[in-house]
């Protein structure tokens, strides 16, 4: 018996042999008339130098994932988690849950001063928006400096940020006419995809698919009489664009890359983000999504595996998760801006200010005299916050009581309110600096009272001085220079799943230059595990609360990381940094000085 089975051992080895022997021959083939046909350098010789792939899925939680797995949504990624030696971990991407913070942070280890995917700067009176090519250029220029993004010398395709990479494809901080042309040969490349005449019918047909489905899935929703979102304009356009043509032309991309030996090359696959932002989580739009995107995973896994030009270390990760969620304006028929506007107005007639007239004497005793009376009408536990804020206006007026020199109240209802998911940053134009927590209710008496009292509104995070200020309806956080806690009242992040590193987070943010007077992260409620969006979306990213802060990395078990450490994207920089160092080095047998820092 043990000879039989070490006989038929034997053979099904020889047949997997033969198999990887014959599928080496073709795809060498094929793909080395394709490179031929793009004018691309192909891999002189095969080198033992280990490359990096990184594919990343947007938006996918770990938890999402692990349920797409339960129900074989993924089996190629299943497999290669239960049988090809991979690891499946969590990881904690960081306050704020966004692609911008998260690739800033991977890529180039730095993700300072990205206070979310949408924010305002106060001193020049500019808004940043990371989805458009220059902004996320700024941006790169701006963190990368002085630092080497993991792509030294390779590829990246459909990414915010390129990390340095070689070549690029549909990368935001790229994407220049000169680049695309010159760089990928983009035109030649996107040409031979599109008129290899199988290629191009199955793309086609697959367009028109995800055309059709998306409004079936509309409709069916409509019917049945759930939320969901309105036909928007060219949205069904753009799922077809992300979720098939940009899918099928990226993954045709890295298929050539990894021929040619390329050393590094990132993905970015968005599809799934932007179907359950309009349609949720659990929707079959997100699952189908996922379904698709796994027989590509595949293709990638199968061409490595081959071997051809060099071994390489492949990854899968996702850049944040997704919390299912309510849209602000859906629940309360307002935006969050309308909300505030309507609040700023009830406010400025209890304090309101002749145009460059410095405040009274006795303005300063009615604001109190207002704040106190705010402060009366509220039940106990609320109270002790209207109380600790008066008492800050009350310390700053005893040392100033008049206005600031630098306070122009003719903006005084010049509010800038930025949304990303369920973050908002609120800026006051009264001044080009950030304004303390005294500072703003010294202005708009009671806003952020009222703010705390709305229902969509979860917490209210300001500075005051050196500290920060995590307020609840219920109780206040406050954290000194160092970190250390001072809590009042009910812990406001108790609901989290991690209160303290919760804390951590939001005061480092709270820090950054271009943060709001005030920032505010929509209501969470973990019973129902639903978070309030300020933007109109079903599935949400951006604040905390839920599977948004927690998406997942899937690498081989060989590797040996320990990823108890990251609590921010930036913590993963090290691993991939230190992986292209090794191979860099065995590559240069020692002669060049490291390229990454230490």
């Amino acid at each position: 018996m043990r000879t039989l089975r070490h006989w038929l051992a034997h053979v099904m080895a020889s047949l997997l042999d033969s198999f990887a022997a014959v599928t080496g021959f073709y795809y060498s083939k094929k793909y080395a008339a394709i490179v031929k046909r793009l004018g691309l350098r192909p891999a002189a010789t095969y080198t033992e130098q280990p490359g990096l792939i990184i594919v990343q899925i947007d938006g996918l939680a770990h938890e999402h994932l692990l349920q797409a797995l339960d129900k074989g949504s993924l089996p190629h990624v299943k497999r290669m988690w239960n049988k090809d030696g991979f690891t499946l971990a969590p990881w904690h991407c960081g306050l704020p849950s966004t692609t911008p913070a998260s690739q800033a942070g991977i890529m180039f280890g730095n993700n300072d001063d990205i206070p979310a995917f949408r924010w305002y700067d106060k001193a020049h009176g500019t808004s940043w928006v990371c989805k458009l090519p220059g902004i996320a250029a700024l941006v790169q220029s701006r963190v990368s400096r002085g630092r080497t993004g993991i792509l030294k010398g390779g590829t990246s395709y459909v990414n915010l940020f390129d990390g340095g990479a070689s070549d690029s494809l549909f990368t935001l901080s790229d994407l220049q006419p000169r680049r695309f042309f010159e760089g990928v040969r983009g035109l030649g490349f996107v040409t031979l995809f599109l008129l290899n005449p199988v290629r191009a019918l199955r793309t086609v047909y697959l367009a028109l698919k995800e055309a059709i489905a998306d409004a079936l899935q509309r409709f069916s929703l409509r019917l049945h009489g759930q939320s969901y979102l309105p036909f928007i304009g060219i949205f069904p356009l753009l799922r077809a664009f992300s979720n098939v043509i940009s899918r099928e032309i990226e993954t045709f991309a890295v298929l050539v890359d990894i021929y040619r030996g390329v050393p590094a090359i990132y993905a970015n696959y968005y599809g799934y983000d932007e179907i359950a932002h309009h349609f949720g989580v659990d929707s079959l739009a997100a699952r189908q999504a996922l379904r698709d995107l796994d027989g590509r995973l595949g293709q990638i896994n199968r061409l490595r595996r081959a071997n051809l030009s060099r071994p390489y270390v492949l990854c899968f990760l996702s850049d944040h998760g997704m919390t299912s969620s309510e849209p602000f304006e859906h629940r309360y028929g307002e935006s969050l801006g309308q909300a505030i506007q309507r609040l700023l107005g009830e406010s400025v007639l209890l304090v309101e200010h002749a145009d460059g007239e410095q405040q009274s004497l006795s303005q300063t005793r009615f604001l109190l005299g207002e704040l106190r009376t705010i402060e009366g009408n509220l039940r106990p536990t609320a109270a002790r916050v209207a109380r600790h804020i008066r008492r800050l206006v009350q310390r700053r007026l005893a040392q100033n009581p008049s206005e600031p020199p630098d306070w122009n109240l003719r903006r005084q209802f010049d509010v800038v309110v930025k949304s990303s998911g369920s973050l908002a940053h609120v800026y006051c134009n009264i001044t080009p600096r950030r304004m303390d927590l005294s500072e703003v209710t010294a202005a708009f008496p009671g806003l952020v009272l009222r703010l705390l009292e709305h229902g969509g509104i979860g917490l209210v995070v300001a500075r005051e001085g050196e500290q920060t200020l995590i307020l609840g309806s219920d109780g206040i956080l406050t954290l000194d220079g160092q970190g250390r806690p001072i809590l009042e009242g009910e812990n406001p992040l108790r609901h989290l799943k991690d209160p303290w590193e919760a804390a951590e987070q939001i005061q480092r943010v709270a820090s950054f230059p271009s943060s709001g007077d005030l920032m505010l992260l929509g209501d969470y409620d973990p019973q129902r595990g639903v978070v309030v969006c300020f933007e109109n979306q079903w599935a949400s990213h951006g604040g905390l609360g839920g599977p948004q802060d927690e998406p997942f990395i899937l690498y081989p078990a060989e590797l040996g990381w320990d990823l108890s450490g990251v609590h921010n994207s930036r913590d993963l920089y090290p691993f991939f940094a230190r992986q292209r160092e090794g191979s860099y080095a065995k590559d240069t047998k020692g002669t060049d000085p490291p390229i990454f820092p230490p």
